[in-house]
């Protein structure tokens, strides 16, 4: 179940990261360690998933169950890290998206 939320998160990670990464290159970039304090901090968001882009970019989803914000990042192989998108009304879910008869198909 996890596994399937994980892959939802990824790719939708990539949708945004092929739109909007060029625009996340400038003021939306840190040092990985200042960009993770500050979402727990500032939101208390944890890291939820995470998981392997092109060019062996991270792609991380954080999030607070408490609050409901949410942040998706990227930090590429020079430990530059950057937002890509947020939002509120995060929910944990570990519903199966294909139901299992079709799956076995």
């Amino acid at each position: 179940m996890n596994r399937n939320l994980l892959t939802l998160s990824l790719g939708i990670s990539a949708i945004l990261l092929s739109t909007q990464f060029a625009f996340s290159q400038g003021a939306n970039c840190a040092q990985r360690e200042a960009v993770v304090t500050r979402l727990a901090q500032a939101y208390g968001e944890t890291r939820q998933s995470m998981g392997l882009a092109a060019n062996n970019a991270v792609i991380e989803v954080f999030a607070s169950n408490e609050t409901g914000t949410w942040t998706i990042t990227v930090t590429t192989s020079d430990g530059r890290t950057c937002l890509v998108a947020s939002g509120q009304a995060f929910e944990e879910l570990a519903d199966r998206l294909i139901p299992e008869s079709e799956s076995d198909a």
